[in-house]
Protein backbone atom coordinates (compact mmCIF):
# COMPACT_ATOMS: atom_id res chain seq x y z
CA UNK A 1 0.00 0.00 0.00
CA UNK A 2 2.70 2.50 0.90
CA UNK A 3 4.83 1.64 -1.86
CA UNK A 4 1.68 2.72 -4.44
CA UNK A 5 1.31 5.67 -2.44
CA UNK A 6 4.80 6.91 -3.03
CA UNK A 7 4.62 6.51 -6.31
CA UNK A 8 2.30 8.88 -6.45
CA UNK A 9 -0.31 6.74 -8.06
CA UNK A 10 -3.70 7.94 -7.54
CA UNK A 11 -6.20 5.37 -5.19
CA UNK A 12 -7.81 4.58 -2.17
CA UNK A 13 -7.17 2.66 0.50
CA UNK A 14 -9.84 -0.28 1.68
CA UNK A 15 -10.35 -2.25 4.51
CA UNK A 16 -10.53 -6.39 3.77
CA UNK A 17 -11.87 -8.59 6.87
CA UNK A 18 -11.82 -12.15 6.49
CA UNK A 19 -15.56 -13.80 7.65
CA UNK A 20 -13.81 -16.83 8.43
CA UNK A 21 -10.94 -15.70 10.75
CA UNK A 22 -11.83 -12.65 12.10
CA UNK A 23 -8.77 -10.88 10.68
CA UNK A 24 -8.67 -7.56 9.22
CA UNK A 25 -6.04 -5.75 6.57
CA UNK A 26 -5.60 -2.78 3.85
CA UNK A 27 -4.95 -2.92 0.26
CA UNK A 28 -3.88 0.28 -1.73
CA UNK A 29 -6.35 -0.15 -5.29
CA UNK A 30 -4.90 2.56 -7.74
CA UNK A 31 -7.69 4.33 -9.64
CA UNK A 32 -8.93 2.15 -12.17
CA UNK A 33 -8.28 -1.13 -10.90
CA UNK A 34 -10.86 -3.41 -9.77
CA UNK A 35 -11.35 -3.85 -6.17
CA UNK A 36 -10.86 -6.99 -4.94
CA UNK A 37 -13.92 -9.42 -5.30
CA UNK A 38 -15.42 -9.94 -1.52
CA UNK A 39 -14.79 -13.04 -0.29
CA UNK A 40 -17.80 -15.92 -0.30
CA UNK A 41 -18.95 -16.73 2.71
CA UNK A 42 -19.29 -20.49 3.26
CA UNK A 43 -22.82 -20.89 4.87
CA UNK A 44 -21.65 -23.97 6.61
CA UNK A 45 -18.66 -22.59 8.40
CA UNK A 46 -20.77 -20.13 9.73
CA UNK A 47 -23.14 -23.02 10.68
CA UNK A 48 -19.97 -24.86 12.99
CA UNK A 49 -19.51 -21.43 14.38
CA UNK A 50 -23.03 -21.08 15.50
CA UNK A 51 -23.17 -24.51 17.37
CA UNK A 52 -19.76 -23.68 19.32
CA UNK A 53 -21.68 -20.53 20.82
CA UNK A 54 -24.50 -23.52 21.80
CA UNK A 55 -20.82 -24.88 24.24
CA UNK A 56 -22.57 -28.58 23.71
CA UNK A 57 -21.64 -30.92 25.72
CA UNK A 58 -21.46 -34.64 26.77
CA UNK A 59 -24.75 -36.67 28.01
CA UNK A 60 -25.79 -35.74 31.52
CA UNK A 61 -26.00 -38.95 32.60
CA UNK A 62 -28.21 -40.60 35.44
CA UNK A 63 -27.73 -43.51 35.56
CA UNK A 64 -25.63 -45.47 36.12
CA UNK A 65 -24.76 -43.26 38.46
CA UNK A 66 -21.01 -43.22 40.83
CA UNK A 67 -23.03 -43.96 44.02
CA UNK A 68 -25.00 -46.54 42.94
CA UNK A 69 -24.67 -50.30 43.26
CA UNK A 70 -25.51 -52.95 40.96
CA UNK A 71 -25.81 -56.83 40.53
CA UNK A 72 -24.14 -59.09 38.22
CA UNK A 73 -27.03 -60.44 36.22
CA UNK A 74 -29.74 -57.59 36.79
CA UNK A 75 -31.30 -55.08 34.01
CA UNK A 76 -29.59 -52.17 34.36
CA UNK A 77 -31.49 -48.97 32.94
CA UNK A 78 -29.33 -46.68 31.36
CA UNK A 79 -30.99 -42.85 30.51
CA UNK A 80 -29.97 -39.19 30.57
CA UNK A 81 -31.16 -35.96 31.71
CA UNK A 82 -32.03 -34.04 28.97
CA UNK A 83 -30.74 -29.80 28.86
CA UNK A 84 -30.08 -27.42 25.97
CA UNK A 85 -26.68 -28.15 26.19
CA UNK A 86 -26.56 -31.86 26.70
CA UNK A 87 -29.55 -33.13 24.74
CA UNK A 88 -31.28 -30.51 22.92
CA UNK A 89 -32.79 -29.36 21.30
CA UNK A 90 -30.71 -26.21 20.87
CA UNK A 91 -30.14 -23.10 18.29
CA UNK A 92 -28.19 -20.40 17.22
CA UNK A 93 -27.18 -18.01 14.54
CA UNK A 94 -24.14 -16.93 13.08
CA UNK A 95 -23.67 -13.99 10.84
CA UNK A 96 -20.67 -12.77 8.35
CA UNK A 97 -20.42 -10.47 5.27
CA UNK A 98 -24.60 -9.90 5.09
CA UNK A 99 -24.98 -14.00 5.69
CA UNK A 100 -27.11 -15.44 8.50
CA UNK A 101 -26.81 -18.94 9.17
CA UNK A 102 -29.16 -20.53 11.67
CA UNK A 103 -28.54 -23.89 13.17
CA UNK A 104 -30.47 -26.37 15.46
CA UNK A 105 -28.80 -29.35 17.37
CA UNK A 106 -30.32 -32.09 18.24
CA UNK A 107 -28.72 -35.30 19.90
CA UNK A 108 -29.96 -38.35 17.78
CA UNK A 109 -28.38 -41.05 19.72
CA UNK A 110 -26.41 -42.17 22.27
CA UNK A 111 -23.84 -44.88 22.29
CA UNK A 112 -22.91 -46.56 25.27
CA UNK A 113 -20.02 -48.27 25.91
CA UNK A 114 -20.37 -50.33 29.37
CA UNK A 115 -16.43 -50.93 30.22
CA UNK A 116 -17.09 -55.03 30.63
CA UNK A 117 -16.06 -55.72 26.88
CA UNK A 118 -19.52 -56.41 25.67
CA UNK A 119 -20.87 -54.68 22.51
CA UNK A 120 -21.57 -51.10 22.73
CA UNK A 121 -25.74 -50.50 23.53
CA UNK A 122 -26.93 -48.32 21.10
CA UNK A 123 -29.74 -45.49 22.19
CA UNK A 124 -32.03 -43.57 19.54
CA UNK A 125 -33.62 -41.71 22.90
CA UNK A 126 -32.83 -40.37 26.20
CA UNK A 127 -33.68 -43.71 27.76
CA UNK A 128 -36.55 -44.53 30.11
CA UNK A 129 -36.30 -43.93 33.69
CA UNK A 130 -36.79 -46.72 35.98
CA UNK A 131 -39.63 -46.90 39.04
CA UNK A 132 -39.04 -49.17 41.52
CA UNK A 133 -42.28 -50.57 40.78
CA UNK A 134 -40.90 -52.47 37.52
CA UNK A 135 -39.09 -54.70 39.82
CA UNK A 136 -36.43 -56.75 37.43
CA UNK A 137 -38.12 -55.83 34.20
CA UNK A 138 -35.57 -54.98 31.62
CA UNK A 139 -35.51 -51.51 30.07
CA UNK A 140 -37.85 -50.74 26.92
CA UNK A 141 -35.13 -49.14 25.17
CA UNK A 142 -31.94 -48.39 26.83
CA UNK A 143 -30.46 -50.84 29.02
CA UNK A 144 -27.41 -53.90 29.48
CA UNK A 145 -27.20 -56.67 32.17
CA UNK A 146 -23.15 -57.53 33.55
CA UNK A 147 -22.67 -60.42 33.42
CA UNK A 148 -19.34 -60.24 35.65
CA UNK A 149 -17.82 -58.54 38.41
CA UNK A 150 -14.92 -55.85 37.28
CA UNK A 151 -12.44 -58.01 38.98
CA UNK A 152 -9.10 -56.61 37.70
CA UNK A 153 -10.41 -53.13 36.51
CA UNK A 154 -9.23 -49.84 38.02
CA UNK A 155 -10.97 -49.33 41.39
CA UNK A 156 -12.72 -52.51 40.92
CA UNK A 157 -15.36 -50.84 38.69
CA UNK A 158 -16.17 -50.50 35.42
CA UNK A 159 -15.34 -47.53 33.53
CA UNK A 160 -17.56 -46.79 30.37
CA UNK A 161 -18.54 -43.86 28.51
CA UNK A 162 -21.54 -42.54 26.94
CA UNK A 163 -20.84 -40.74 23.26
CA UNK A 164 -23.58 -38.95 22.22
CA UNK A 165 -24.50 -38.15 18.33
CA UNK A 166 -25.85 -34.22 17.27
CA UNK A 167 -27.57 -34.30 14.39
CA UNK A 168 -27.13 -30.83 13.19
CA UNK A 169 -30.02 -28.82 10.60
CA UNK A 170 -29.23 -25.72 9.69
CA UNK A 171 -30.36 -22.95 7.00
CA UNK A 172 -29.61 -19.03 5.88
CA UNK A 173 -31.84 -17.02 6.77
CA UNK A 174 -30.31 -13.89 5.50
CA UNK A 175 -28.36 -14.31 1.83
CA UNK A 176 -28.68 -16.42 -1.05
CA UNK A 177 -31.28 -19.77 -0.17
CA UNK A 178 -28.90 -22.69 1.03
CA UNK A 179 -28.94 -25.37 3.80
CA UNK A 180 -27.73 -28.26 5.48
CA UNK A 181 -26.60 -30.99 8.02
CA UNK A 182 -24.17 -32.25 9.63
CA UNK A 183 -22.95 -34.47 12.95
CA UNK A 184 -21.20 -33.72 15.53
CA UNK A 185 -20.00 -36.23 18.90
CA UNK A 186 -19.68 -35.25 22.48
CA UNK A 187 -18.67 -37.79 25.17
CA UNK A 188 -19.00 -37.98 28.87
CA UNK A 189 -17.71 -41.12 31.08
CA UNK A 190 -19.24 -42.94 34.07
CA UNK A 191 -18.10 -45.88 36.50
CA UNK A 192 -20.39 -48.51 37.62
CA UNK A 193 -19.69 -50.73 40.81
CA UNK A 194 -21.08 -54.07 40.28
CA UNK A 195 -21.82 -56.97 42.66
CA UNK A 196 -22.69 -60.60 42.51
CA UNK A 197 -26.01 -61.55 43.65
CA UNK A 198 -25.53 -62.97 47.61
CA UNK A 199 -27.26 -66.10 47.92
CA UNK A 200 -29.09 -66.29 51.54
CA UNK A 201 -28.80 -70.24 52.60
Amino acid sequence: MQEGKRRGEKGAAYQVVCPSTGRIGVVWIPDGQAAPAAPQIDPEVLAHQAVDSMKLVGPKIANPHAGGTYMVGMPMWMWVDQTPTTYGPNSATATAGGVSVTAEAKVTSIRWEMGDGSAAVVCNGPGTKYQPSLGKAPSPDCGHVYKKVATGHKGGKFHGTATATWTVNWEVTEGPTDAGSFTEVRQSPFTVLVHEVQVVR
